[in-house]
């Protein structure tokens, strides 16, 4: 199975954005977060609502993010939430989810996520991407420091790539985080099949 999380951003796409999310689904990562961090709620949830179907056709998870409420009414039970979201969310509410993932950047917030109860979290950025451009990278002792300090599985997120994904499980990591690759690749499957050859 791919250690690779597919986090999504249309804007970086240079097809149609639901027929590229499908070949995402196709070649199967280990999930897909719907990340889509400038829509208004009702124009997320009308996105997830067209990849829903195309996803769960794939086999492949799809993980919504942030409006956890809209998970609830559309019967997705995989959100991936800020950690101050994850903060404020009723006990009640975390029980509608099966998975229940977090963004997180010192390994204090991956304690406090993993005490919140997230299954697991993303850490990051590690590597310099044009996603955080001018901000410098946290590196890989702050990666081995976050999966050091928590029992639940680490996503390495920021500038992942199959050059350095050996790096990024080496330090204790699950696995890795993709946007930019997945989005603008000529070919998300041989993507994919690259970083699995480093394995």
């Amino acid at each position: 199975m791919s250690d690779i999380i597919c986090i999504s951003n249309r804007s970086l796409c240079r097809e149609d954005f639901a027929a590229r999310m499908k070949r995402i689904a196709e070649c199967h990562p280990r999930a897909a977060v719907l990340r889509e961090k400038d829509l208004p709620e009702n124009e997320y949830r009308e996105l997830a609502q067209q990849l829903i179907p195309v996803f769960k056709r794939c086999g492949t998870p799809l993980i919504l993010h942030y409006f956890y409420e809209t998970a609830i009414s559309l019967g997705v039970q995989r959100i991936h939430l800020p950690l101050h979201i994850l903060r404020d969310m009723p006990e009640e509410t975390k029980r509608r989810f099966t998975v229940i993932g977090c963004s997180c950047h010192s390994a204090e917030e991956a304690l406090e996520a993993q005490s919140l109860g997230a299954a697991y979290i993303t850490a990051g950025h590690v590597f310099a991407t044009d996603c955080k451009k001018g901000l410098p990278p946290r590196g890989l002792d702050f990666l081995r420091n976050v999966c050091s300090a928590v029992d639940i599985p680490v996503y390495a997120i920021g500038g992942i790539y199959p050059g350095n994904i050996a790096a990024v499980r080496e330090a204790g990591a699950a696995g890795g985080c993709v946007m930019s690759g997945l989005m603008a690749c000529s070919e998300p499957a041989g993507l994919i099949a690259d970083f699995e050859k480093e394995q």
